[in-house]
């Protein structure tokens, strides 16, 4: 009697496990026709019947007949965490090993053994700040992707950068001092290209974006003693 409890038990979960996984995908289906994009993944949440969207590196809920679509912070009343950036900062991850690092600026300071990455356009205003904070880092190794989707300018003074005989000092002399890179842009920069494509893949939609080893993404400029904080954690682990 027990053990034919038990597949009841295991037929009822599975049964319920299976219609979860239907309504997910005709909720990815609906949505990708509805806007267009491509869905990453549809997770039910626990409030209201919503469902979590994954699409081009944002999150959107909607219900199981996406008569709404909901865009922006889901809160728990309870907790009052914000569900919202926890599930990004999950969702957005990236395994810090599969970088190419080969197509980045390198930079290493002191002992170089923290090491992050940022993808950053030379015209990003936000990026020269960031740029003139991160000078007071030592003991680290800097991965810059040159990301250059402001504009044609920005193409041309990151292939001049890449270009450049000494292409740290060319990135830090623009972005810190602005002095405008003379590097001859003819060189081979397919480097540009693929960090722009993999960017792209990554669904990196503005600059500054930073990596830290243990693959947590943060957009924007944020201060440096964040990034110190953070540093120091992916450090002891």
């Amino acid at each position: 009697m027990l053990i034919k409890s038990r597949l009841i038990f295991l037929a009822l979960a599975a049964g319920l496990n299976m219609s979860a996984m239907a309504d997910e995908a005709a909720v990815k289906k609906a949505i990708e026709a509805k806007l267009g994009g491509s869905v990453s993944s549809v997770t039910k949440t626990s409030y209201l019947g919503l469902y979590e969207v994954y699409i081009d590196g944002q999150i959107v809920y909607t219900d199981e007949k996406i008569s709404v679509l909901v865009v922006g912070g889901l809160v728990d009343g309870k907790t009052m965490k914000n569900v919202t950036n926890e599930r990004l900062q999950k969702l957005s991850a990236i395994k810090f090993s599969d970088l190419p690092l080969a197509l980045a600026v390198k930079q290493v300071r002191g002992d170089g053994k923290r090491a992050f990455a940022t993808f950053e356009d030379p015209n990003c205003g936000y990026c020269k700040r960031l740029a003139k904070d991160m000078a007071k880092l030592d003991n680290v190794t800097i991965y810059t992707f040159l990301y250059p989707i402001l504009s044609p300018d920005s193409l041309e003074k990151s292939n001049q950068i890449w270009c450049a005989p000494d292409k740290a000092k060319a990135w830090n002399d623009w972005m810190i001092d602005g002095k405008a890179p003379n590097g001859k842009s003819d060189c081979d920069t397919a480097a540009v290209r693929k960090s722009v494509e993999l960017g792209r893949k990554l669904s990196i939609n503005g600059t500054p974006t930073i990596f830290f080893a243990d693959g947590e993404r943060i957009p924007g400029a944020v201060p440096v003693t964040r990034i110190e904080q953070k540093l120091a954690q992916t450090s002891t682990r």
